[in-house]
């Protein structure tokens, strides 16, 4: 699991896949919501899936940086 700096884990993977994308691409995200027993819990976590091919780890963690930087509901850091 990773928890970002995002309003709503479940919006935020939407919004990945439906209106998101750079350089022709994506990533694909389950919200961690799912994952939890307690109601509020991985509000804004997601949970990532190990690739064993580097390069495309590299090109997904470059996506969603980007993605992180566009998205409208980004919480930032006081």
């Amino acid at each position: 699991m990773a928890r970002l700096p995002i309003d709503d884990a479940d919006k935020f993977c939407q919004w990945l896949l439906e209106s998101f994308s750079y350089k022709n691409k994506t990533v694909m995200l389950a919200p961690a919501t799912g994952f939890y027993g307690t109601g509020g819990l991985g509000k804004n976590e997601v949970r990532l899936a190990y690739v064993l091919n580097a390069d495309d780890i590299n090109i997904a963690m470059d996506c969603l940086n980007k993605a992180l930087d566009e998205y409208p509901g980004r919480k930032i850091s006081a």
